[in-house]
C-alpha cells in the first residue's frame, strides 16, 4: 500500500474543501502536465532542479519507511528494545537526500546506546538488505548518521569507447571537451579554456584516460595549432611515449621538467605583455595566440618528491601560472595519486576537479571540496579493477551535488589514430627528452 505524506494529504484535503473537487484536481493536473512537458522539453534542468526533490520524496514515503525500514533494521540487528515498555525501538530517518538517479543519503537518528560503529559494521547487510550495491555510513553529529546508499552502478563492466575524432576545428567547442559519459547517460564534457583541470586517483584508477581524452576532443586545433600542449611524465616517458609526436614540449626528466615548467612560464609573460599592448584583457584561441596547456602527469613528483631547493622553485613558478595564466589563455592539467595539500600544496589553484578512485574518505573532500562524500561521492569506495577504471566524480560549476562520470578509454592505437590525425602534413613538433 502507497502511504500518502500528511503534509501532502492536509494540503489536498484543505483545496478540495476551500476550491472544490474539480479546482484541486485541475489544479494537480496542470501542474503534473506543466512538469512533465519540462522534463521532456528540458531534462537536464528538470533534474538539476526539480529531479532531486521528486526523488527525495518518492524514496521517502515508498522505500525507506514504515514496516519494510523497520523489518531491514531488524534483519540487520540494529534495533533496540525498550526495557521498561519490551517494545521495539527503531532508529528514526529524518531527511531523505536523493542528489542522482542512483545515490540516495538517509540521515538517520540512532537509538540511544547505538554508535555509528555499529552500523559500520553491518554496512554490507545493509547493502544487501536495501538491494544496493554499497553503503557507507557516516557521522554528522552526536546521535545522527548518514546512511549514503549506492542504489545502481549506471556504468557497464566494459570501458566507454575512444570519442569519434572531430575533424573540423570549427567542431571543437573548447568549453565542452567531451571526456566520457555522465551517469545519465550523457555526454561528459569539460571546460578547458581559462581552466586549470586536477584529476586525483590511486594507481591503476584511470587518470591516463583523462590525459589522452582531452587532447582527441581537440585534435582538429592541435593539428592547426590553435592548441598546444606541453606534458611533463616523469615515469621516464612511458605514459606518453606513442604519443609524443603530437606534444609541443615533452620532458622525462626532472630537468628537463623543471626547464618546461620555467618555459612554459615565460612564454605566459610574452603572451601578457602582447595582450597589454594590444591592450585585449583576454585572448582568442588562434594560430598566432594558441591555447596552451601544461599536463602534467605525477604532480607530486614536481611538487613534493623532488629535490627540496628545486621543488620550491616549481611550486613558485606553477603559482604564478596558475594565477595569472587562465585570462592570457594558459592552463595547467595535474594528475596526482596522493592529493593532500602536503603533496600538492597549489591544490587550491585548480578550478576544476576529478576524484577517480582514491584510497581515502578523506581523500574526497580534499578534491571535491567538504561535504561532497556526504553528498554521495563515494569514490574511495570504487574497486581498483579494470571494470571501474575511468569512474569517478565531479562537481559541476554552480552545482553543489556530486556527478559519477566515466572517462572514454585510449587505448594504444586510439593513440597512434590521434598522432596521425594532428601530424598528417605537418612539421615535427620540438621534444624535450
Amino acid at each position: 500500500m502507497v502511504t500518502v505524506p500528511p503534509a501532502l494529504a492536509a494540503a489536498a484535503a484543505t483545496s478540495t474543501l476551500e476550491l472544490g473537487l474539480t479546482t484541486t484536481g485541475g489544479m494537480l493536473g496542470g501542474a503534473a502536465v506543466g512538469m512533465l512537458g519540462w522534463y521532456r522539453g528540458h531534462p537536464a534542468s528538470f533534474d538539476h532542479l526539480i529531479g532531486p526533490r521528486l526523488r527525495a520524496f518518492r524514496r521517502r514515503w515508498l522505500s525507506y519507511v514504515g514496516r519494510r525500514w523497520s523489518d531491514i533494521l531488524l534483519d540487520c540487528d540494529l534495533v533496540s528494545i525498550n526495557r521498561r515498555t519490551d517494545g521495539m525501538v527503531v532508529p528514526r530517518i529524518v531527511k531523505v537526500r536523493s542528489a542522482s538517479p542512483s545515490i540516495d543519503t538517509l540521515f538517520v537518528r540512532i537509538n540511544r546506546g547505538q554508535t555509528p560503529t555499529m552500523f559500520e559494521e553491518k554496512a554490507e547487510a545493509l547493502a544487501h538488505a536495501l538491494l544496493a550495491q554499497r553503503v557507507a555510513v557516516m557521522k554528522i553529529k552526536p546521535q545522527v548518521i548518514a546512511l549514503v546508499i549506492e542504489r545502481t552502478n549506471p556504468f557497464d563492466a566494459d570501458p566507454i569507447p575512444a570519442i569519434d575524432l572531430p575533424h573540423d576545428s570549427s567542431e571543437v567547442d573548447l568549453s565542452a571537451i567531451e571526456l566520457g559519459d555522465d551517469e545519465y547517460g550523457n555526454a561528459w564534457t569539460q571546460s578547458l579554456i581559462c581552466q586549470h583541470l586536477f584529476v586525483a586517483g590511486a594507481t591503476g584508477s584511470g587518470k591516463g584516460s583523462l590525459l589522452w581524452s582531452p587532447l582527441r576532443g581537440m585534435a582538429p586545433l592541435l593539428r592547426d595549432g590553435i592548441v598546444q600542449t606541453d606534458v611533463i611524465d616523469l615515469k621516464e616517458g612511458m605514459e606518453t611515449e606513442v604519443g609524443a609526436p603530437i606534444f609541443h614540449r615533452r620532458a622525462i626528466n626532472w630537468d628537463d621538467a623543471v626547464a618546461t615548467v620555467e618555459a612554459f612560464r615565460d612564454e605566459l609573460k610574452e603572451r601578457q605583455a602582447e595582450l597589454r599592448a594590444q591592450a585585449v584583457r583576454k585572448f582568442t584561441p588562434s594560430v598566432e595566440t594558441p591555447l596552451r596547456l601544461l599536463q602534467i602527469d605525477e604532480l607530486g613528483m614536481m611538487t613534493a618528491y623532488g629535490p627540496s631547493s628545486e621543488v620550491r622553485a616549481v611550486l613558485k613558478l606553477l603559482a604564478e601560472i596558475m594565477t595569472q595564466g587562465r585570462a592570457a589563455g594558459f592552463g595547467v592539467c595535474g594528475y596526482v595519486q596522493e592529493p593532500t595539500k602536503d603533496t600538492v600544496p597549489v591544490r587550491e589553484l585548480f578550478t576544476s576537479r576529478v576524484c577517480l578512485s582514491v584510497t581515502s574518505q578523506s581523500q574526497v573532500d580534499m578534491v571535491l571540496g567538504d561535504g561532497m562524500r556526504l553528498r554521495g561521492a563515494l569514490a574511495d569506495e570504487i574497486p581498483l579493477d579494470a571494470a571501474h577504471a575511468g569512474i569517478g566524480y565531479v562537481v559541476q560549476q554552480g552545482s553543489r551535488t556530486p556527478l559519477r562520470v566515466r572517462a572514454s578509454y585510449q587505448d594504444d592505437q586510439d593513440i597512434r589514430d590521434l598522432v596521425a590525425f594532428v601530424t598528417a602534413g605537418r612539421p615535427a613538433l620540438r621534444s624535450v627528452a
